[in-house]
């Protein structure tokens, strides 16, 4: 077998080929922002409790980096933080400031390992939200950033809404800074989810051009190309990817770590000694924690993402799962599912009155088939277990 076809998955022979024209980074950290990032989703709220929990999951499956919260929030974030640096998980622990010297002195006094450093990039930010120029942003940004690697943080330097910004703004302000202060390295951050994925490429290149530092990326999924914006970057030399649980995150969200994970070990062939099994069990763990149910179609995670209605096939679900998906469920802690309704066929009927121990004639189950159908178009919707026995016991009275 080669590394596009194994027993947990199959994905398009042309990656292959595709990859090794690629330039990649050695290694590619995961910087998980669940515990900040994730719970501005509206209406998430984590306790100090769930805080550590979340982090010490997070730690389990490979993640490298922690961003804890933002201590200037409130005392609960910092005492949360506090505790998770004490609990000395295989991960470092980030804080989330803004640009100013008390952000910085209160993540020394957690315990932090580094600091990601916002600061306003993106020109409509500039324009409408502040009225600042890029001279003003710097001038607020040194001072930040030196008394942070004065503390020995790791500091990164997060020009947030980079997407959005005027080339000639954003290679200023990187500029000055690192004339200034070098931080240890930069994001691109795409705010509102709203580059191509070449373009990002290309503007990781410049950054990393510019500066000779290490860039992170954090991308949104407003226009659904948060994992392509992820991929495109370290394709484009960054060795950071910034994620949430279960896409948490404002608006449409942060890119997915169980989505990340599983491309970079598919795709890219990067191994994080994850258990992929446990995904589904995390996912619903997060999803009963913040209340916020998980999509059926959700990548990786969702409840839905093997089951098929149509009948076409149907028998490969559990002869040969990846003809038709490119994941094995199994690899991802799921089973498929054989559901019935408007598009169902007879083996779909065979099958599930298997699952029942009910045995019976082909044209009895053409019969059944007919009836599943007709309920299907009414009700427009599928059957569920006891709508399909009850009908299938009235054909085989």
């Amino acid at each position: 077998m080669t590394h596009y076809q194994t027993e947990n998955w199959w994905t398009s022979p042309f990656n292959e080929e595709y990859r090794q024209t690629l330039a990649l980074p050695e290694h590619v950290q995961i910087h998980d922002a669940t515990l900040r990032d994730g719970e501005q989703t509206p209406g998430v709220v984590f306790t100090p409790e769930d805080k550590l929990k979340i982090a010490r999951i997070l730690a389990n499956m490979g993640v490298e980096r922690i961003e804890a919260g933002m201590p200037a929030v409130s005392e609960a974030d910092k005492e949360a933080i506090k505790s998770i640096v004490k609990d000395n998980l295989p991960a470092k622990i980030f804080t989330f400031a803004r640009a100013m010297v008390k952000d910085i002195e209160m993540a020394t006094e957690c315990g932090a390992h580094g600091v990601v450093i916002e600061v306003p990039i993106g020109k409509p930010k500039l324009l409408y939200q502040f009225g600042w120029t890029w001279e003003d942003v710097a001038k607020k940004t040194k001072e930040a950033v030196k008394a942070s690697k004065d503390a020995g943080l790791y500091t990164v330097l997060f020009p947030y809404d980079t997407t959005r910004a005027d080339w000639e703004d954003l290679k200023n302000l990187l500029g000055s800074v690192c004339d200034y202060c070098a931080p240890d390295s930069v994001g691109v951050v795409d705010t509102t989810g709203c580059i191509l994925p070449g373009a990002m490429f290309q503007l990781v290149r410049r950054v990393k051009n510019l500066t000779g530092l290490s860039v992170e990326v954090h991308t949104h999924n407003d226009f659904g190309m948060a994992l392509a914006n992820s991929l495109a970057a370290v394709e484009g030399g960054a060795d950071v990817i910034h994620t949430c649980l279960n896409s948490l995150g404002e608006r449409t969200g942060n890119t997915s770590l169980f989505q990340v994970l599983m491309a970079l070990k598919v795709m890219f062939n990067m191994d994080y000694g994850t258990d992929f099994g446990a995904f589904k069990k995390i996912a619903d763990e997060i999803s009963a924690m913040c209340n916020v149910p998980l999509a059926g179609n959700e990548p990786i995670i969702g409840d839905r993402i093997f089951t098929r209605e149509s009948g076409i096939g149907i028998e490969m679900l559990r002869e040969k799962p990846l003809a038709m998906f490119s994941l094995n469920p199994e690899f991802v802690g799921n089973e498929p599912q054989i559901v019935l309704g408007k598009k169902s066929g007879v083996k779909s009927v065979e099958v599930n009155l298997e699952k029942l121990g009910i045995k019976a004639t082909e044209d009895q189950m053409r019969n059944i088939l007919a009836e599943v159908k007709d309920f299907g178009i009414k009700n427009r919707r599928l059957l569920t277990d006891e709508e399909f026995k009850a009908i299938a016991s009235k054909e085989l009275q």
